[in-house]
């Protein structure tokens, strides 16, 4: 089977064509009584999403992995303004799985994480879901044990009506990471080969967050050295901490890196006009890496970050930590051309991207190894932004610091020494603005993602900043981020590193305002 189908995207003159074609049929609208038509207006067809297994080639070998797909083939969703989330999702994969809505902020019990109070997806059964979307670039994956590492993710991506005025191509590219191995086997490696009980992501923890798909008990320390893990953890990079100590960056050495399941071997040819305008739609859907964006000779401004818009920031380089999202915009110059846009993993050679190419343009073959090893992915982009829409001034009725903690030896991560399962929930208050800072008093960088809210930056390392709004910031290594949001999304919402690995071991807490969940 061929890889995903991409969603079928519009630009403005395709658009109007196809508005105008609509409003030469209009006449057979009028055959419809009117109580019939208000009754069709009012009961919407829902979208169907089916998740299933696939068999994807890539570098000329076979690989079992998970899709998530409408019945035409497309990968994952496009909505427009003011289009209804009205999904049923049918579990066709063999297996139970919960699909996470990364970037919506939904009602509690349509949020795709399974608890107590909110069951998996049973294999063969359909799940209705039927919320307002939050516009902009956002994503759907699995939050049930390793199901996301083997490509059960997709695109989510909301409109709005300036989107589909403006004269613009938009591609969307989704990234990640691949193994041929089963993931259970990684993290084996890197844990040495013992289990835990903690209650990681598939455990059972004391808080009613029960979210099926690992079997662990008690984690042992590994005698092996870190710098091979079975072969299968990276080698230290050269990077250092602060304190001269090596910094590590990446946990896991993957068979390959992909763009919409494309590797550089075999990318994505997207044709693109000459002197066109592109909307790069870019999500990070790496389990454990994160991206430097390389746009080579052209110049981009980035447009929105993980869904929301920000105050236009040029340049040709963008670093992306997992789960994140990035709205680039390009002007492509009048000549045409082939034009690679790339994904380097940060600390290492290794990358995947696509190719925008106006037509008889000639396309030279992208090495995957890039000339240099990329240095770490840092604040400096997050340092740069600002929402065009930042949160109401409000005094915050609660602030919370809580400390990332863990170690590699022995492999395992937690939130304030706490595995989850044995955390301490954040109780905030109903309605009121809560702060939270986040210290990393660990030895990695860490990607952390809140559900069902989105947040604003407002400090970097304990400078106060007026910054994005979005759901997905990176904390440094002996670093700090400290975040706003507003409490307006009753129930247990997950606070978790979205390296997948780390979220397993236990780098995850709540936060409750609903002592009903």
């Amino acid at each position: 089977m061929p890889s995903l189908k991409p969603p079928i995207l519009q630009t403005r003159r395709q658009f109007l064509s196809t508005a105008a074609s609509a409003a030469a049929l209009g006449g057979l609208y009028t055959l419809v009584p009117a109580a019939a038509r208000r009754a069709f207006a009012a009961e919407p067809t829902p979208t169907r999403l089916v998740v299933e297994r696939r068999v994807l080639e890539v570098m000329g070998k076979s690989a079992t992995v998970f899709g998530i797909r409408q019945p035409d083939g497309s990968s994952g969703i496009v909505l427009d303004a003011g289009q209804r989330f009205l999904v049923d999702l049918e579990n066709k994969a063999g297996e139970d799985t919960v699909i996470h809505w990364h970037g919506m902020t939904p009602p509690y019990a349509q949020d795709g994480v399974a608890d107590a109070n909110r069951p998996v997806v049973a294999a063969g059964t359909v799940e209705r879901y039927d919320f307002a979307p939050r516009p902009g670039t956002h994503w759907m994956h699995s939050h049930h044990g390793f199901q996301e590492q083997r490509l059960m993710a997709a695109p989510l991506v909301v409109r709005t009506a300036e989107d589909r005025r403006a004269d613009v191509q938009e591609v969307i590219v989704l990234l990640h990471d691949f193994t041929f191995k089963d993931p259970a086997e990684l993290l084996a490696g890197l844990t040495g080969g013992g289990t835990m009980t903690h209650g990681g992501h598939g455990g059972h923890g004391d808080h009613g967050m029960s979210m099926p798909g690992m079997d662990m008990t008690a984690s042992k320390p590994s005698a092996m050295n870190h710098d091979a893990h079975q072969g299968h953890a990276s080698a230290m990079p050269s990077s250092t901490m602060s304190g001269g100590a090596p910094m590590d960056l990446n946990d896991i050495e993957y068979d390959a890196y992909l763009a919409n399941d494309r590797t550089l071997d075999d990318p994505q040819l997207v044709q693109v006009e000459r002197g066109g305008r592109v909307r790069l739609r870019l999500i990070n859907g790496a389990t454990s890496t994160a991206f430097h964006i390389d746009l080579g000779g052209l110049e981009g401004t980035v447009l929105a970050a993980d869904g929301n818009p920000v105050k236009p920031v040029t340049g040709r380089r963008f670093g992306m930590v997992m789960g994140q999202r990035l709205d680039i915009l390009l002007q492509l110059p009048p000549g045409g051309g082939a034009f690679p846009v790339l994904a380097q993993r940060e600390g290492d050679r290794q990358r995947t991207g696509i190719i925008l190419a106006t037509p008889g343009a000639t396309v030279a073959k992208v090495a995957t190894l890039a000339a240099e090893a990329a240095g770490p992915v840092d604040l400096s982009l997050e340092q740069s932004l600002s929402a065009t829409e930042p949160l109401a001034a409000r005094d915050p009725a609660a602030r919370f610091r809580v400390r990332l903690t863990g170690s590699m030896m022995p492999y395992a991560w937690t939130i304030d020494d706490r595995p989850f399962g044995r955390h301490v929930p954040l109780a905030v208050p109903k309605g009121q603005r809560v702060l939270v800072e986040m210290v990393n008093a660990s030895g990695m960088a860490h990607p952390m993602h809140l559900h069902g809210h989105h947040f604003q930056v407002v400090a970097l390392n304990g400078a106060p900043v007026n910054g994005a709004v979005r759901d997905t910031v990176l904390v440094p290594l002996n670093g700090s981020v400290t975040v706003a949001f507003d409490a307006d999304n009753p129930g247990r919402w997950p606070l978790h590193c979205h390296n997948l690995m780390h979220m397993e071991t236990g780098m995850m807490t709540e936060v409750v305002y609903d002592r009903s969940a």
